[in-house]
């Protein structure tokens, strides 16, 4: 889909970017990193030809880019950068349809177009279509941003550190978000980033640079399983089996609780609990309603005394939660086990901290020693 051939940029006798080689396959995100002025951005600017490249080849679907004229070229490029760059004097479907205005589209088409991308990023489109940039927090004007860039449907996605300026906790949603949105859409994505944890969590392929020259090219799993030498390995960093369970999600290591319903009484919760010491308590229709410690009807409480309520967002995780937020859950909340439970707050799983040392000492079998050579 995008591929780049010996692609060089000079200023004078400085080279930003020596000679850099890859491809990305369709519907793949592939993400740029590397210490700052190591020549990420500048490969991104060249891809759409905000800078030309004074050497190589970028070809997208076989095509040369600099065979097309520009405007060709950034119709199939959505763009999204940090600083956002919405368009204050504009609503947020004003500026969702920049592009498709620019394209010609008709007022109707646009407006079921914003309505339908705002959904897509979160965003109600009843609450969000009227309001303007300054109305907006610094998470909803990027989800924003994105809807803008995925306005005229382009089949490439380029993205320069687009969560860099928000807020850590919103930055994990919008993370999420994207991983969402991604999974329905299947662009071809190019994305800048200086957060190694959010390479790791977002990208199918991780082009890791340095001084303009690119030190490995691969997925995520081979780049923490094989460094390819001693900088990709300090970069990456020591705790590599911790970034490694950003890739295992919690669907993949669930396994069936031991429930009852709040109703069954002590004798039924016994029954319930087996050998084990806790029981996931349900409501009637399968929500999370708390869990009962058997050792509690031990001590001679009753049924409803030993119940211990919980707020189900709080005290579980999605299916699609990574296996670390899981773990950084639990060690939060003191537990040894979490509940997972779906958009409705019905339990359909749990997961437990040896479900998560598995996931970690499974990837450490294939850890081989960072290669001494250092490339570049």
């Amino acid at each position: 889909m995008i591929r780049l051939e010996g692609v060089t940029r000079r200023y004078g006798e400085k080279t930003a970017v020596d000679e850099l080689s890859f491809e990305v396959a369709e519907g793949e995100v592939c993400v740029l990193i590397g210490p700052s002025g190591c020549g990420k951005t500048t490969t991104l600017r060249m891809i759409n030809r905000l800078i030309e490249p004074t050497g190589g080849r970028i070809l997208i679907e076989g095509r040369d880019i600099m065979s097309l004229p520009v405007e060709e070229l950034r119709r199939g490029l959505g763009y999204v950068i940090q600083s956002i760059g919405l368009f204050p004097h504009l609503t947020v479907a004003g500026n969702i349809s920049v592009v498709p205005r620019l394209l010609g589209w008709d007022k109707a088409r646009m407006a079921a177009r914003a309505d339908e991308l705002l959904r897509l990023v979160g965003l109600p489109p009843e609450a969000y279509r009227d309001k303007y940039p300054r109305q907006l927090s610094g998470g909803e004007a990027q989800r924003v941003g994105v809807a803008r860039a995925l306005a005229a449907d382009p089949p490439v996605l380029l993205m320069d550190e687009p969560f860099g300026a928000v807020d850590p906790l919103n930055r994990e949603r919008l993370q999420t978000e994207f991983a969402r949105i991604q999974r329905e859409l299947r662009k071809t994505v190019i994305f800048v980033t200086h957060d190694i944890d959010e390479a790791i969590r977002l990208a199918d392929k991780i082009a890791i640079m340095r001084d303009g020259k690119l030190q490995q090219f691969a997925s995520p799993e081979e780049l923490l399983n094989h460094p390819a030498n001693k900088f990709v390995h300090d970069f990456v960093g020591a705790d590599r089996a911790l970034k490694r369970l950003v890739r295992v999600k919690v669907s993949d290591v669930m396994r069936s609780p031991a429930t009852v319903f709040a109703n069954a009484g002590e004798i039924g919760f016994r029954e319930a609990a087996g050998r084990r010491r806790f029981t996931y308590v349900l409501e009637p229709d399968g929500r999370l309603l708390g869990w009962i410690d058997t050792h509690d009807l031990d001590q001679g409480l009753s049924a409803e005394e030993a119940i211990t309520l919980v707020d189900a967002g709080e005290a579980s995780v999605g299916p699609d939660t990574s296996l670390r937020d899981a773990l950084s859950r639990m060690l939060g909340l003191g537990f040894r086990s979490i509940a997972v439970t779906d958009d409705g707050c019905r339990l359909i799983g749990e997961v437990t901290f040896s479900s998560v040392e598995a996931a970690m000492a499974e990837g450490d079998e294939h850890i081989a020693a960072p290669a001494e050579a250092d490339a570049g």
